[in-house]
């Protein structure tokens, strides 16, 4: 009989805060029944194994990174609206390292996976974004790789201090926004 308290939802909620501490390299079966203040074969009652954990927070991750983002557009557009978009990102990024791990390179298992609806709901904020420039349609599909592939590197990079040099790292997020408004506007 699984623990009183101890249902899916919260195994993946303390996995999800787990991998943030440790790490999504560093996360195990073993730390989070010890987390969670049972034997590992307990867990198997919540989630299969490691790699439904994994998706589970992923799509978990999509989610809430959704919801940040969503949040934060509310009533904006243009520049404002990417601005806020991507703070809200880079934040998400940096408060939820590990969990926000789990989102990149995973593949949907089929149509029903929840990764499928999550990862809608996460680029449609940014398509939403998208919305205040004068983009064709052909285009919105390199716009929103472009936006990921900016945003993610950037938000990545800086959650694994990989910017070690003096210039003021806000400043430089300001300045990466400010060329992707440019560039979205020339477009």
């Amino acid at each position: 009989m699984p623990r009183a308290g101890l249902d899916p939802t919260s195994v993946v909620a303390a996995g999800a805060e787990l991998a943030d501490e440790v790490g999504l390299a560093a996360l195990t079966m073993g730390g989070l029944a010890e987390r969670v203040g049972v034997r590992t074969p307990s867990l198997y009652k919540h989630v299969a194994g490691q790699d439904d954990l994994v998706r589970r927070i992923a799509a978990l991750a999509l989610e809430e990174s959704a919801v940040a983002v969503g949040t934060a557009i509310q009533g904006r557009s243009g520049r404002d609206a990417l601005a806020a978009a991507a703070q809200a990102f880079r934040a998400y990024v940096l408060a939820h390292p590990g969990r926000y791990a789990t989102t990149v390179g995973l593949e949907p298992a089929g149509p029903d996976d929840p990764l499928v609806a999550a990862g809608v709901r996460a680029l449609a904020a940014f398509r939403a974004v998208l919305r205040g420039y004068d983009l064709p349609a052909a285009d919105e599909d390199h716009a929103l790789r472009t936006l990921r592939s900016a945003l993610h590197g950037f938000a990545t990079l800086q959650a694994a201090h990989g910017f070690q040099w003096s210039a003021d790292v806000d400043e430089s997020f300001t300045w990466l926004v400010d060329l992707l408004d440019r560039g979205l506007r020339g477009s």
